[in-house]
């Protein structure tokens, strides 16, 4: 292997996975006030692989590819009127997932789901892996 074809390889591993965070880079946690959030607010998340299968979540029941690029995420709760964030992720710490974009939105026809769709940078429907965050 010459020495343009080691540095190429470095250069692609180099653009697959994150770079160790900086000396003091991390900053202690912020501590919980005593009011804390209120009683009714709810958070609820998975993490979802490519495949559609769910690789870990809180309160989340199933998750499912139905498609290419299109997902369904149940949770154990009526979701009707709650926020949902998402975004491509892969589900570990090591991988930085391929650029992309996300859509969310409620299940249609299941008031404990939600609706995914991922896309490639050129906006073709595309598998991607992906963090979901419901709050409610």
């Amino acid at each position: 292997m010459s020495v343009r074809d080691e540095t190429e390889s470095s250069q692609a591993a180099s653009t697959r996975q994150q770079p160790p965070p900086a000396a003091g880079a991390i900053p202690d946690f912020v501590p919980a006030t005593r009011a804390g959030m209120p009683p009714t607010a709810q958070t609820f998340f998975a993490v979802v692989n490519s495949n559609g299968s769910l690789a870990r979540g809180f309160q989340a029941v199933s998750s499912a590819r139905i498609t290419t690029g299109q997902y369904q995420v149940l949770f154990s709760h009526d979701l009707t009127g709650s926020a949902f964030v998402a975004s491509i992720g892969d589900p570990g710490s090591l991988v930085i997932p391929p650029g992309g974009e996300i859509s969310v939105v409620g299940r249609l026809g299941a008031a404990n789901g939600v609706f995914i769709a991922t896309r490639d940078s050129a906006g073709n429907l595309a598998d991607r892996g992906f963090h979901l965050a419901v709050h409610s």
